[in-house]
């Protein structure tokens, strides 16, 4: 997940971007509300982090401007003043949670899960492709009863390619969501990084549940949806 965090305390945002980097979230950190805007409406994220106390312009206004935008991105308030009133107007004006401070980073980490998984039909922490699971809380993969281990960035890549199987997704799309840089047409990084993957989850397998598209990028396939 491609996570935005709008904090403007250092300290706290140092904390947050650093937890959620460990909890395995790709994360980019801004400190104003006015800058909020634009990268939002400009960016794609999974869901965003939105202190309510900023420069410029405060959470609430950001988020109100947001929802009348149109903007559906999932957001989180953050609040040192976790009072029934702050509660109440966030989420009136839209926010999809409120978290009080101090809060523990493992907690902020399973509700960005926990709003992800809102929009999944089944709301599992185990996402399926064909015979591989992948357990969304531990970031492991499980394929014919076998545990297999992927790094940070490995289990970040195949998150997404899981959550969009079956749709062809460009090389700039998935470094949208994967990498925090501008996508570099001349980089091969992508495809070093679906290798890998194919090395631990496709071994010993007629069929590849990750498929090269010429010219555009990738398609998680899940051949179980073919019957």
């Amino acid at each position: 997940m491609r996570i935005l965090v709008v904090e403007d305390d250092p300290k706290i945002g140092s904390f947050i971007h650093h937890g959620l980097e460990q909890e395995r979230f790709i994360v980019e950190l801004i400190d104003n509300g006015n800058d909020a805007i634009e990268v939002i409406l400009n960016n794609l994220f999974d869901a965003v982090v939105l202190d309510v106390i900023l420069p410029g312009r405060d959470g609430f206004s950001v988020l109100r401007e947001l929802r009348e935008s149109g903007v559906t991105t999932p957001i989180i308030l953050l609040s040192g003043r976790d009072d029934v009133e702050d509660r109440v107007r966030g989420l009136d004006l839209g926010a999809d949670d409120f978290l009080g401070k101090p809060f523990a980073i493992e907690e902020l980490a399973a509700r960005l899960r926990s709003i992800l998984r809102r929009t999944l039909p089944d709301k599992t922490t185990t996402l399926k492709c064909g015979d591989l699971l992948l357990d969304t809380v531990s970031h492991i993969a499980i394929r014919d009863g076998k545990e297999i281990e992927l790094t940070t960035k490995e289990y970040t890549l195949l998150e997404y390619l899981i959550r969009n199987k079956n749709r062809i997704l460009s090389r700039s799309t998935i470094t949208q969501h994967v990498w925090k840089h501008t996508f570099d047409p001349d980089s091969n990084i992508i495809d070093v990084y679906v290798k890998r993957i194919r090395l631990k989850i496709d071994y010993k397998k007629n069929k590849q549940l990750i498929q090269s598209i010429r010219g555009v990028g990738y398609r998680m396939r899940d051949f179980a949806s073919d019957n």
